[in-house]
């Protein structure tokens, strides 16, 4: 349902509004919408979700959107909402998990402080059951795949990036094959109107020099969670950002791994904490365009 479009009755019957109601936004441009050979207006659910953000509405069936249901959590401060998602991985209650990720977003909680403060927090908790034996490996295994199945979900939520919006590609090294963190990257340079692709884990730094020289982004990023040894990540690094400097990129680097110490051994262009830091990092390199489904609804 989410790379779709729906009748303006379905919209309605979704935020719980009449169908003249939903009309009388499209005709304000408020809501995008196309028309099908017979007339009738048809809604891309992209630019519902977008426009039931920006107005603050509450969506009274989800569900026609392809959304779960969604947890109401007002009041609650970022302590309980982790503990909930970390709870609700734990215990592979996906509804529980997609309702709370997907009522933050749809309240205007940018999807780069979601992820900073709800997910990436909650799998630390989660490791650190596992370190200490209350986790088990197949739980930990599990709560990943269902947030991939999440992530995967909102991805298709966000507004596509304008054809000529800037680009950023990225992944993981060999030996890392933690692909929660690249993803969430994605996401967050995607919200902000970056052409934006994890390229996945386990790369030779040599394919993702090629991927510099073919695609030509502006930012190659690296989420480094493990690595085979320091002396190789520092060779990678080395080479791509002389492949980066080449090309006229930038390399972004970021991950758990990183301490203060071996960022003084390898070269970057810049280096984040967390999502927040490689988006404000990103959006100083170069203003990107407008998401297009955005620049559809003002038509």
């Amino acid at each position: 349902m989410h790379g779709s479009v729906i009748t303006t009755r379905q919209a309605a019957q979704a935020l719980g509004v009449s169908e003249a109601s939903v009309k009388r936004w499209c005709d304000q441009g408020l809501l995008a919408a196309v028309r099908t050979p017979g007339g009738h207006r048809r809604l891309p659910v992209t630019g519902v979700v977008r426009f039931v953000r920006e107005q603050r509405l509450e969506l009274v069936r989800p569900g026609l959107l392809g959304l779960p249901g969604l947890t109401a959590r007002a009041g609650q401060g970022p302590e309980r909402l982790r503990s909930v998602m970390q709870a609700a991985l734990a215990g592979a209650d996906e509804n529980e998990a997609g309702g709370l990720l997907f009522g933050l977003y749809l309240a205007g909680t940018p999807a780069a402080e979601i992820l900073d403060d709800l997910i990436a927090p909650a799998f630390r908790a989660l490791g650190d059951q596992w370190a200490h034996g209350e986790l088990a490996v197949y739980e930990e295994r599990r709560a990943v795949e269902m947030c991939t199945r999440l992530l995967h979900q909102l991805r298709m939520f966000l507004p596509s990036p304008a054809p000529d919006a800037p680009q950023a590609i990225g992944g993981t090294l060999a030996g890392d094959p933690y692909s929660l963190p690249t993803m969430m990257l994605e996401l967050a340079l995607r919200e902000v109107g970056w052409r934006a692709e994890s390229y996945g884990c386990g790369h030779p730094a040599a394919t993702l020099a090629d991927a510099l020289r073919n695609v030509r982004p502006r930012v190659l990023w690296l989420s480094v969670s493990s690595f085979e040894s320091e002396q190789q990540l520092v060779a990678d690094c080395a080479s791509l950002y002389a492949a980066a400097q080449e090309s006229g990129a930038a390399l972004l680097v970021g991950g758990r791994m990183l301490t203060a110490e071996l960022r003084e051994r390898i070269d970057y262009s810049a280096h984040g904490d967390n999502l927040r830091h490689a988006v404000t990092f990103a959006q100083a390199l170069q203003p990107p365009c407008r998401p297009a489904a955005a620049a559809e609804g003002d038509q």
